[in-house]
Order: C-alpha cells, then structure tokens, then sequence
C-alpha cells in the first residue's frame, strides 16, 4: 500500500491567502525555514495505479498536477482515481469535487450525515448531478463497518465514527450525528499491513484508541499546538475542541496520546498556518522530534 501526503495543511492553505502571522509572513519573506502546504487531502492505492482520494480540497487541481499518478495520460480523458473517501462535510474537503465535475460519474464514498449535509445545507451532490453525477456509495457507522473501493479490491476500508461537530451549514449543526465526522482505518490484506487516517480528530474515545495503537502509520490531526491558539492571536474566540481538534500540547493532548503508541510511525497532517510547527526552527518542532513524531508535508509518500 503507497499512501501520498496531497496536502498537509488545514483550511485556507500555508500560508494563508489573507494572513499575517509570524508563520505566514515569515514563509512569505523567506525569514523562517518553513515549507508551503496545500489543504488537506491524501491519496491512497494498492497498485500505483487505481488510487482512492480521501477528501477533495480546493486545491484538488494543483495536488493532482504536482502527482503524475493521478493523471496517467492513457486516453484522451483519463484519471488514475477511483472513488473518492469522504471523512466529514467540512468546505475544505468537500469543494473540491466541484472541480472534478468534467469527467464520468464520481465515485463517492460517504455516511449518512455527510450525504445529508452534502444534499441539502451545502448541496454539491446536487449540484454535480447536472455535470458528472454521483454514484454514493454509503458507509456505516454501526455494525459491519468494513467496506471495499471497487478497483482496489486488495484493501479493506473501516469507518471509525468520532466525536465532533457538523459543519456550520449542516442541518444538524446544533444536534451532532453519528457520522458527522470519521477515521479511516486502511488495511492491505496482503501484507497486513494498516493506516489509520483521521485529518479531524477532536478526542481520543475509547473505541478509538485500539485503532490508534494497532496501526503501522496513523495520519492524524495536527492542526493546533495549543488549545487556546487561535484566541491568543486575536484571531478566533473558539477554543481547538470547540472546532473538533486536539491540540498537541498540554495535558491529555496529541503529543502523549501518540507518545504512548510503540507501534505506528506517527504523522501530523491537517496543520493549521498558526502552528508553530510549520516552523522548522522552532523549539515546538524540536519537541516533536524528541517524541519521533512527524510533520506532513505536500509530496510526501509512506508505503506499507
């Protein structure tokens, strides 16, 4: 199994279109070492050639350009993906299939909640019905969770609902469903070999932490180092659990829950431009690396 780092940033892209902070600026001028991230997505196949997107950014176009995999070239309209997983409803991940509209049908990969999103307060399915269409295909939230991708038959796919909040224009923004939000757990049933893949990840629930410890490679949130980072800039009023993400640091926060794994290589993806992180000088990024836990970046490819 290869997995593709598309884009390892959170909405809005590193550096942020509109943003001045010590990190966006500084990769602007150039005063910090600091790599440039589209926003987040990730790409994953069992064959280097059929290849499943997980969630579809609005940078879609410029991470298919910068991977000649998703684009093989062998007829005059021609794509290497497959079906598309959908972990949540949020903008960031869900505009992009707008920009895929000129092909065949899409293959779409989805629970209830993000379909229902999807049809209604944000209604793209409805949209791209007057272009390519849409084939969903539904993912469970209880009992067999399991599913398959057609053309990627080699590897077995498993929802892991997880706690958070629907995006603000879901219909149930303020009444929380069970699917609003979902790891994706990967195994390749010929090596054993598993990913666990949750971009949005606001609590480490019990039913949760198993997937984590079980796994070869986690990709997970990183999107905050502080749980107040956001509010101290001026920038928000909201706390990181308020927008459904677990900050690095402080007590009970990523750095230990990942520290505690002997197992998987640990990744974070789904960095937001504030992080500290980005910047590969700072003593938070050091601290990361003292725990052998990594930063994502655009282009990087991990194979199970």
């Amino acid at each position: 199994m290869r997995i593709k780092i598309l884009g390892a940033a959170a909405g809005g892209g590193f550096p942020q279109w509109n943003c001045n902070c010590f990190n966006c600026a500084g990769a602007r001028n150039g005063t910090i070492r600091a790599v440039p991230r589209t926003q987040s997505s990730i790409a994953v196949s069992a064959d280097d050639v059929n290849w499943i997107l997980f969630n579809a950014s609005p940078d879609i176009l410029t991470q298919i350009r910068a991977t000649p995999a998703l684009q093989p070239a062998r007829v005059i309209r021609d794509t290497g993906i497959i079906g598309i997983v959908l972990t949540d409803s949020q903008i960031d991940h869900v505009v992009g299939l707008l920009m895929l509209r000129e092909g065949r049908a899409l293959e779409i990969y989805c629970t209830d909640a993000v379909h229902e999103d999807l049809t209604t307060g944000a209604p793209l399915f409805n949209i791209l019905k007057h272009y390519c269409g849409v084939n969903r295909h539904p993912i469970r939230t209880r009992g067999d969770r399991d599913f398959a991708v057609t053309g990627a038959e080699s590897l077995v796919f498993t929802a892991v609902p997880l706690r958070s909040k629907a995006p603000p224009y879901s219909p149930h923004r303020e009444n929380s469903k069970e699917g609003d939000t979902v790891g994706i757990r990967v195994q390749d049933t010929r090596s054993g070999k598993v990913l666990f893949y949750a971009p949005g990840l606001g609590e480490i629930e019990p039913h949760v932490a198993p997937y984590l410890a079980e796994s070869d490679c986690v990709l997970v949130d990183g999107t905050f180092w502080t749980g107040d980072e956001l509010i101290q800039m001026g920038i928000s009023t909201k706390p990181a659990h308020a927008m459904g993400h677990l900050p690095q640091s402080g007590g009970g926060g990523m750095i230990g829950v990942l520290t505690s794994l002997s197992r998987p290589r640990k990744i974070l993806v789904h960095i937001n431009n504030t992080n500290p992180i980005l910047n590969e000088d700072s003593p938070e990024r050091l601290e990361l690396s003292g725990h052998g836990i990594e930063v994502g970046w655009d282009g990087m490819e991990i194979e199970l």
